[in-house]
């Protein structure tokens, strides 16, 4: 009884070394995918009141965790039995986050106006119209997040097929579990940049003093880091479509092949082409449905 009792402590044992080593391997893998989802991310959830941001990063994080509640195991059945939806849905999401870099792209050449322009801001706004801009961020932010975790999580899976479904289902959990608290984790400090340095003036008793000097820096940083993971997220939008793309898409794969240029070009062009290429059937369909309305 003792010896079999040390015998299951000793396979379990092995089975935890190799999900870490799964696992690092898996982290790997999606390295590029989850620093593509923090400045996507940290860019989405910027632009709210100061006193509603972490609320609102809560409220993403939690839809960002049913997100994955409802990606893995759908991700594991279909890998089981269905594995030619996966690329199907993967090309789709790929669609989705071109069209939305495209977009930015577009409105940075031809602004025009629009209700979240300015941010959401307390001294202009009703706390109604307040919550209901935010709902609007809170829900695009986690539609993004959904596309952006179905990509996490089928690339995490592709490192473990093959290897027993426990162990599939440990390694991937584990990285969609990092997904959400790293990547939110990280951008609440980003978000919090400004609240910190305020602190740190406020507190500092002497004129010239390090915490001073520190929260100064804080302050004005912010800034100009929310305009740079503006202009990174759109990036990364692209990339990790275009990626999609050249790999999951036979033509753009064989194309890509021929070209003997370095792949992160091929990718940024393939999503940045097929993006516009999106926007423009939306803004066409938009223009002819707008057409057909009835004048009030």
């Amino acid at each position: 009884m003792a010896s079999g009792f040390f015998v299951l402590l000793d396979d379990i044992a092995a089975i935890m070394d190799d999900v870490a080593v799964m696992s690092k391997v898996a982290a790997k893998k999606t390295a590029g995918i989850l620093g593509d989802d923090l400045a996507v991310n940290a860019e989405k959830a910027s632009g709210f009141a100061s006193s509603r941001e972490l609320p609102v990063l809560w409220a993403i994080s939690k839809g960002s965790l049913l997100n994955k509640i409802i990606i893995l195991p759908i991700a594991f059945l279909l890998s089981a039995f269905f594995p030619v939806a996966i690329i199907v849905i993967l090309v789709l999401g790929g669609l989705f986050l071109a069209y939305e870099g495209a977009e930015k792209i577009y409105e940075f050449i031809f602004p025009h106006k629009h209700e979240e322009s300015q941010g959401i801001t307390e001294d202009v706004m009703t706390e109604e119209q307040i919550l209901e801009a935010e709902k609007g961020k809170i829900k695009s932010a986690i539609v993004t997040d959904f596309i952006l975790s179905v990509e996490i999580v089928i690339i995490a899976l592709g490192t473990v097929i093959g290897q027993p479904i426990t162990q599939q289902i440990i390694v991937t959990s584990i990285i969609a579990l990092i997904a959400t608290i790293g990547v939110y984790g990280i951008v609440a400090l980003i978000v919090r940049m400004d609240e910190a340095g305020y602190k740190l003036i406020k507190f500092s008793k002497k004129e010239k003093s390090i915490s001073k000097f520190i929260g100064n820096i804080l302050v004005k940083a912010l800034p100009l880091v929310i305009k740079s993971l503006t202009v990174i997220g759109t990036i990364a939008l692209i990339l990790v479509a275009g990626g999609i793309f050249v790999h999951y898409i036979p033509y753009f794969h064989h194309l890509a092949a021929e070209i003997n240029i370095p792949s992160i070009i091929k990718e940024f062009v393939a999503g940045l082409v097929l993006g516009f290429v999106v926007l423009g059937f939306v803004n066409l369909f938009k223009l002819i449905f707008k057409k057909k309305e009835p004048a009030l």
